[in-house]
């Protein structure tokens, strides 16, 4: 069974940035395809950026972290960054990573299988 572990999660102001990780395991499917998500309280799960395994390009990325996050794979290694820039108030939230076997590949949270236990990131004015 594939696990995922997250870390990188903190407190910054706005403005600043912070770096999260995610490790998963070997048992991964190699063609299946990896993600960020995030929800904050009383809201849904939501999509942030999505990419297929051993692929150099992002999949997608959700309209309101372009241009300030960049999701990065070490696929040897396989591990899962999420480097956030330019963090807003309005990023505050519980950040997941998540794997899912298969060809669909995109920011749904449901598609997805597999889930770490998260990183808060909380983000002050």
């Amino acid at each position: 069974q594939v696990h995922l572990v997250e870390s990188g999660g903190g407190s910054v102001q706005a403005g600043g940035s912070l770096k999260l990780s995610c490790i998963v395991s070997k048992d991964i499917d190699r063609r299946g395809c990896v993600g960020w998500f995030r929800q904050a309280p009383g809201k849904g799960r939501e999509g942030v950026a999505v990419a297929r395994l051993g692929s150099d390009k992002t999949t997608a990325y959700a309209d309101f972290v372009k241009g300030r996050f960049t999701f990065s794979r070490d696929n040897a290694a396989n591990n899962l960054y999420l480097q956030m820039n330019s963090l807003k108030p309005d990023d505050t939230a519980m950040y997941y990573c998540a794997a899912r076997s298969g060809w669909a590949c995109r920011l749904i949270a449901s598609d997805f299988f597999t889930w770490g236990q998260g990183t808060q990131v909380t983000v002050s004015s």
